[in-house]
């Protein structure tokens, strides 16, 4: 088995949030606080922030984190991943964590690396928990899942889903934005074009779904907090400074 890597895309533009990377909660910057997570998962060989700009590439190194600079022509991470993955051979496996996810869960990140390590059938894996409050079912910003009873998906879709034209035996799920996947798998959907689905939903991981790829669903019990906005920082301070006083 080859290596496996974590690698957490970094950008500094966002139309909601500018250079939340960089973003400091307690003194230490977002992409610190997510960094560390990744430091604690048990099924990476190493951890790796891919990024096109030098104010991010500067902050990783400060820490003593490992980062590698990409090109800015990526239209998104999992292009900036894929350019990474190219220069290192060694590696068969990737976790593509998200550098505004700061409460991940170690254990949530080996569940993705294990579904592509260790499932034969699975191209790439991902994470999704159970939803029951009726205003995230019906979230068209929190993207919904369906299964097969194997876990694998069968669609993403920003509307509810499945629909209930009868009594619903069953669960809705939510899906969560950290993606595992094998080599060959994230190069072959980097390299496809985009497909009807996907730019109707704008949802990327339905090109693979339209081209017949596997992806293998874990569910996991919590509720993310990305960070997108001034309001999802400040929830996140908060958070952090509950932690704390407990100690």
């Amino acid at each position: 088995m080859g290596k496996t890597a974590i690698i957490i895309p970094a950008r500094y533009g966002s139309s909601r949030l500018e250079g939340k990377p960089l973003l400091k909660v307690l003194d230490k910057p977002v992409i610190q606080w997510v960094y560390e997570k990744a430091q604690m998962a048990k099924l990476a060989d190493m951890i790796i922030v891919a990024t096109d700009d030098e104010r991010i590439f500067d902050c990783v190194k400060s820490f003593g984190g490992n980062v590698e600079m990409t090109s800015v022509n990526h239209k998104c991470g999992s292009d900036r991943i894929r350019e990474v993955v190219e220069r290192h051979p060694e590696i068969d496996f990737i976790v593509n964590l998200q550098g505004d996810e700061p409460l991940i869960e170690p254990e949530s990140i080996d569940a993705v690396a294990r579904n592509v390590q260790m499932d034969e059938m699975a191209d790439i894996s991902t994470l999704i928990r159970r939803l029951e409050a009726e205003e995230e079912i019906n979230n068209p910003n929190l993207v919904k899942c369906v299964i097969d009873k194997n876990g694998f998906a069968l669609y993403f879709s920003r509307s509810k889903i499945p629909y209930e034209r009868n009594i619903n035996e069953y669960d809705f799920y939510g899906h969560l934005g950290i993606y595992g996947y094998k080599r060959d798998a994230l190069i072959k959907m980097t390299s496809m074009p985009q497909t009807p689905l996907e730019k109707t939903e704008s949802l990327e991981q339905l090109r693979a779904l339209e081209n017949g790829m596997k992806i293998k669903t874990s569910v996991v019990n919590f509720v993310p907090v990305g960070i997108d906005t001034k309001d999802d920082l400040e929830k996140f301070r908060e958070i952090v400074s509950k932690k704390l006083s407990k100690i």
